[in-house]
């Protein structure tokens, strides 16, 4: 299983920490990296959210399959990529929402960082909350368990859980107790040489930790 429904909006998980959004009738991708044969999106992204310039992040190629002539895309202010077209600088802290929303779509840009390791220092990447439908979808990003989360409120956590790189199986557990999200899905791991971890794992951490919490494990690369 690579998808799951939460209401009327589809979150389909496209491997590492990419991710398809589709419900509002828009179509966003968070990420795009390592995009599935036959994925069917080709040039149809409403928005594309970057959250910082790593490779297996902001992946050229990828993001020209799903990138159209109409497409809206979120750069964090320090990526050095260029875009044409419809490309936005932004920086943690803005509000895209209300009159500023993005085709009507409401997006929160939110810090994502390291605490100590040098991989991701603040600044140069961020997190999201995109809301489609009415359910509030949390991309941490590449961070750790940082102070900010326990002022994020969001339906459904999308959280990384490959140590050295972002928190590990614990810590991201415990990120899900600090958020209370209904659901939370792990992502960064598998798919990329040094992000081994162990999924089930963090289900059984959560779920000892927080049992209200549902844990979602999409399908592995």
């Amino acid at each position: 299983m690579r998808s799951t429904q939460v209401g009327n909006v589809l979150i389909e998980w496209l491997g590492h920490a990419g991710f398809l959004l589709k419900g509002q009738g828009k179509v966003v991708f968070i990420d795009p990296y390592l995009l599935p044969d036959g994925l069917g999106y080709d040039g149809d992204a409403d928005i594309i959210l970057l959250t910082h310039e790593h490779f297996d992040h902001c992946n050229p190629e990828s993001i020209r399959t799903v990138r159209g002539g109409t497409t809206t895309t979120l750069i964090p202010e320090n990526v050095s990529l260029q875009f044409k077209g419809d490309a936005r600088r932004i920086l943690e802290g803005d509000l895209l929402t209300g009159d500023l929303s993005i085709k009507g779509v409401n997006i929160e840009v939110v810090p994502a960082y390291n605490l100590e390791r040098p991989n991701h220092p603040r600044g140069e990447g961020v997190g999201y909350i995109v809301e489609l439908d009415g359910i509030r979808i949390y991309h941490a990003g590449d961070t750790d368990l940082i102070p900010e989360m326990k002022d994020l409120k969001a339906d459904v956590a999308l959280l990384p859980i490959s140590e050295p790189y972002t928190m590990n199986e614990e810590e991201a557990a415990d990120a899900a107790v600090l958020i209370a999200p209904k659901i939370v899905i792990p992502m960064h791991y598998g798919c990329v040489e040094g992000t081994e971890a162990d999924p089930q794992r963090f289900k059984e951490l959560v779920n000892e930790k927080a049992p209200d919490i549902e844990v979602i494990i999409l399908q592995d690369c």
